[in-house]
């Protein structure tokens, strides 16, 4: 299933900033990041629920936002990309 995930972290201080990486990170781990706080993930309901608790764990809930959309398995026909960036499919296979 396709998850976009988004998050918006306070970086006023060390910590915060700390954070932030850690957030990308961990994102990155699981998706492909397609703006700068914003992750499209094809990943598997066990995989979402790993995500989400790993996050929910490393924001300050205080200060820090998050976000999880579940777009599904037919998520193709919801995305539509305008501008710079190319879109892609998150399926094929990536040849590095």
């Amino acid at each position: 299933m396709l998850v976009l995930i988004t998050y918006d972290v306070n970086t006023q201080t060390k910590a915060g900033i700390n954070r932030l990486r850690k957030v990308a990170k961990q994102c990155i781990n699981y998706g492909q990041r397609v703006q700068n706080s914003v992750f499209e993930c094809n990943i598997n309901n066990t995989e979402f629920v790993k995500i989400k608790h790993i996050l929910e764990v490393l924001i300050n809930k205080e200060t820090d936002s998050l976000r999880f959309y579940i777009l599904g398995n037919n998520y193709r026909s919801k995305i539509i990309h305008l501008g710079a960036k190319k879109s892609f499919d998150i399926t094929d296979t990536l040849i590095v």
